[in-house]
C-alpha cells in the first residue's frame, strides 16, 4: 500500500480509503446491508493496508455507521482513522449538532471521530451552518475530544469552495474529482487551492459513481485499446486521480471482494506524476469521446435561471446527458427522484418560454424538458 502525508498532520494515509456508501446489500434494499460480507470486505481492506474508513449519517438509509461500528470491533478501530459527517439537513437548531454527534459515536461504538466533516456544503448549507453557529460546536467537540480534526465535503461551484476554505482552519476537505469532472464543482482549481492552503484533499467519486467503468461504449473501449500499456477503465480512472500529487487519498465504494482486490493492487503501485504525456493525451481523447455523446448542448451558463416555475433547467440537462453518455438510466432515474425537489423537476415546466428567450444557444428547452420528463 502506498501512503501520503495527510496535509499538515503527522499522519500517513493510505492512498485508498474505504468508502462505506455502496456496501453489499440484500434484496436490492440499500437499508439491508449484507453484514457478514460487508464486515469481511472492510476488514480485508484494513488487513491489506487501508487505514482510512469513511462513512456518513445517511449512508444506507442510516445503517452504514452501525455496520462500520461492528466492522471495527476486535481491534480494528485502533488500526484506522475513522471519518463520518454531520448531516446539516437534519439540523434545525444548534443543539442538534451535539445530539447527532453523540448518536454517531454510539452507532460507531467509539469515543471519538478522527476526521469529522460538515456534510455536503453548498452555498445554502454553508449559510445554515453559519446561522446555527457551527464554530462554537466544533470548538466544544474538539475540546472534549469527541472529534480530533475537522473538514468538509463539498457540492457547489468554485467561488463557494474558496470562501469556505478561507473561513475556518480546516484540516482537510473532500471533493468530487475524476477525469470527466475537472471543471465540475471545486474541480482542478479547488484541488490546487486547498492543497496550497495546506489542507489534505480527499477525492470522492473517482469513478463518477461507477459510470466510468459500467458498460463503457464500444467507442470508448476502442480508445483504451490504443494504449501501449493495457489497463481496465477502472485502473485508468484511479491512476488519473492518484497521478495528482495534491490528492491525499481517494475513496472507493467497494461492494465486492473483486473490487477490493483490484483497488488494493492498484494502490500498491500507483505513484503521483507517473502518467506519460501520451497517456494524458489518450485520457483526453476518451473524455472528448464521452462528451460527444451529449444529447443537450447546454453550457450551464445559467441565463435560463431562475425559471419562473422553479425548474432547475441546467441540472435536468446534466442528468439527462449523463444518462446517454454513460448508458446508465438507473442511476440518473434514482438521482432525479431522490435529489430533485418537485418544483425543480422537468415536470414542473409550464411551457412559458422565458427560458428559450434567454438561452444564448437557442436550445428548444421546452421540448427537451418534455423528453426528460418521459425518460425519468
Amino acid at each position: 500500500m502506498k501512503y501520503r502525508k495527510f496535509g499538515s498532520l503527522d499522519y500517513q494515509a493510505s492512498i485508498l480509503g474505504f468508502g462505506c456508501m455502496r456496501l453489499p446489500t440484500l434484496d436490492g434494499d440499500p437499508s439491508k446491508i449484507n453484514e457478514p460480507e460487508a464486515i469481511s470486505l472492510i476488514r480485508y481492506a484494513v488487513d491489506n493496508g487501508v487505514n482510512y474508513i469513511d462513512t456518513a449519517y445517511p449512508y444506507h438509509q442510516g445503517q452504514s455507521e452501525l455496520l462500520v461500528g461492528k466492522a471495527l470491533q476486535n481491534g480494528y478501530r485502533e488500526k484506522v482513522k475513522l471519518a463520518t459527517k454531520l448531516p446539516l439537513f437534519r439540523c434545525q437548531s444548534h443543539d442538534d449538532f451535539d445530539r447527532i454527534l453523540n448518536e454517531q459515536l454510539q452507532k460507531l461504538q467509539t469515543d471519538h471521530i478522527d476526521f469529522y466533516l460538515l456534510h455536503g456544503l453548498s452555498k445554502a448549507t454553508w449559510e445554515k451552518a453559519k446561522n446555527l453557529d457551527y464554530r462554537s460546536f466544533l470548538k466544544r467537540a474538539l475540546a472534549d475530544g469527541r472529534i480530533k480534526y475537522v473538514g468538509f465535503s463539498f457540492h457547489d461551484k468554485f467561488p463557494v469552495f474558496q470562501e469556505i476554505v478561507d473561513a475556518y482552519p480546516w484540516t482537510f476537505c473532500q471533493i468530487q474529482y475524476n477525469y470527466m469532472d475537472t471543471e465540475f464543482q471545486a474541480g482542478t482549481k479547488g484541488l490546487k487551492y486547498a492543497a496550497e492552503k495546506g489542507l489534505a484533499v480527499i477525492v470522492m467519486e473517482p469513478l463518477k459513481g461507477g459510470k466510468l467503468v459500467k458498460n463503457p461504449p464500444s467507442s470508448i473501449l476502442k480508445l483504451w485499446d490504443k494504449a501501449e500499456v493495457k489497463r481496465t477503465p477502472a485502473e485508468w480512472a484511479l491512476r488519473w486521480v492518484w497521478n495528482h500529487p495534491e490528492v491525499t487519498l481517494l475513496l472507493s465504494g467497494m461492494g465486492t471482494k473483486e473490487q477490493v482486490e483490484e483497488n488494493l493492487l492498484l494502490a500498491n503501485v500507483s505513484e503521483p506524476s507517473t502518467l506519460t504525456d501520451q497517456e494524458h493525451s489518450l485520457i483526453e481523447e476518451v473524455k472528448k469521446q464521452y462528451l460527444s455523446l451529449t444529447k443537450v448542448d447546454c453550457t450551464a451558463c445559467g441565463y435560463c435561471q431562475p425559471c419562473p416555475s422553479g425548474v432547475n433547467i441546467p441540472g435536468n440537462f446534466a442528468l439527462y446527458n449523463d444518462t446517454h453518455i454513460y448508458d446508465d438510466l438507473a442511476s440518473s432515474h434514482f438521482a432525479y427522484n431522490t435529489f430533485f425537489t418537485p418544483e425543480s423537476k422537468a415536470s414542473a415546466c409550464t411551457e412559458c418560454g422565458a427560458c428559450e428567450e434567454a438561452c444564448p444557444q437557442q436550445l428548444p428547452i421546452r421540448e427537451y424538458l418534455k423528453e426528460i420528463q418521459k425518460t425519468f
